[in-house]
């Protein structure tokens, strides 16, 4: 599971907008990804690259596809996505997109993301996604993008999760520029 989150748990504000979450992504003078457009830290790059090398497939949900048109059927990182929704692929979206994959419910999508996967790691978005991947025990490792901002309200990274769920100390800690980088096991 993994997002960028400001200090007090938001992914985004309460209209969706992400603010200064990214400013980080083009702060730096190393490029990211496939170069485009991301310019980073070099410490967030040594992070983030082989992470998002290590990649199979990118789980999310109906809201962040429709938010992003579904990164105009180029993820950032990872060969497919698999979307959590009750409704169908948009009619006309990039008919060309086999490798997008629709799925009705969190672990019909986590269980065909890792069949897509192979070797490689699966991501889960955070939010009410990666909060409803997380109460059903299918989260090994949170990831948080930690932005120096405080939003107050907002989208919560974990969604509306009920009950406790306890994690181990981090295992990565790095300091970016105006971003720390956050990694904790999941306890069982």
């Amino acid at each position: 599971m993994h997002a960028v989150v400001s200090v007090d748990g938001f992914i985004a504000d309460a209209e969706d907008q992400v603010g200064p979450l990214f400013d980080w992504y083009g702060n730096g003078d190393t490029p990211l990804g496939d170069g485009g457009g991301f310019r980073i830290s070099r410490a967030s790059a040594d992070y983030t690259q082989p992470m998002w090398d290590s990649l199979g497939v990118t789980v999310m949900g109906r809201h962040l596809f429709d938010l992003t048109n579904g990164w105009d059927a180029k993820p950032p990182a990872g060969e497919h996505v698999v979307v959590v929704s009750h409704r169908p692929r948009p009619r006309g979206w990039h008919p060309e997109a086999s490798h997008y994959h629709f799925a009705t419910d969190v672990a019909e999508a986590v269980a065909r993301a890792k069949r897509l996967a192979g070797d490689r790691a699966v991501a889960i978005t955070a939010g009410d996604i990666g909060g409803q991947a997380l109460a059903l025990g299918l989260v090994d490792v949170v990831a948080m993008d930690v932005v120096p901002v405080v939003f107050g309200t907002g989208k919560r990274y974990f969604g509306p999760v009920e009950g406790r769920q306890l994690l181990a100390d981090p295992h990565v800690v790095i300091q970016g520029d105006r971003v720390l980088h956050l990694q904790y096991r999941v306890r069982t």
